[in-house]
């Protein structure tokens, strides 16, 4: 698992958005009276090389990987005919994002865990891979022996207005606690924030 020291310290030089503690109003006030800093490899730009950097950090961080993990992610995807699709949706398709995605989890590393520790069933079947790839038609649900944990059963208690947006890619069931993957996830460098040419750029050197 990503250890990481310093949340705040690295959204500040990489944006909020790479954590979900740092995505509150507190912090933006506190980004707002902070000046920002002429740096060479700032967010405010800086050399092509810093850009290509920050980029490759601000999506290593957002998922939770380790350089050699999302190395790896870039080089199957750079063979697909559209790499910036074909990365979004492998690190989208992971277990562990698709239980964040769905609501089961505040955040991605609570996700984590949860898959971790074996609470998670895919077509029935236990697993304990936050990585695995699962695919249209899969259906991700809570083992039976974990239904019962707090971590579960107050999902049925919020409503709908205190859950996170579910993407339509997925069907969700709070009360069955099922998740359906009913297609795959498109990209948008707008919408996820994320602009995977220039990471790509990054690797290419």
């Amino acid at each position: 698992m990503l250890l990481i020291k310093s949340k705040y310290k690295i959204a500040k030089r990489l944006g909020a958005a790479v954590f979900e503690k740092t995505q509150t109003q507190k912090f933006a006030l506190s980004e707002a009276r902070t000046p920002p800093k002429k740096t060479r490899g700032g967010r405010g730009g800086g050399s092509d090389y810093g850009r290509q950097l920050l980029e490759k950090q601000r999506v290593r961080f957002t998922y939770g990987l380790s350089e050699k993990q999302l190395s790896k992610y870039a080089a199957v995807a750079f063979t697909e005919a559209d790499p910036s699709t074909a990365l979004h949706r492998a690190l989208e398709m992971r277990a562990d994002s698709v239980i964040y995605r769905a609501g089961f989890a505040s955040t991605r590393r609570a996700a984590r865990q949860i898959v971790s520790h074996g609470h998670i069933t895919i077509n029935g079947k236990r697993t304990t891979v936050p990585s695995y790839r699962v695919r249209v038609g899969d259906v991700i649900g809570v083992r039976e022996g974990s239904r019962q944990s707090p971590l579960f059963t107050i999902l049925s208690e919020k409503n709908e207005e205190t859950l996170r947006s579910v993407p339509q890619w997925l069907k969700v069931d709070r009360n069955a606690l099922h998740i359906t993957v009913t297609n795959e996830p498109s990209y948008n460098s707008l919408e996820s924030g994320l602009a995977y040419s220039t990471l790509f750029e990054f690797y290419s050197r």
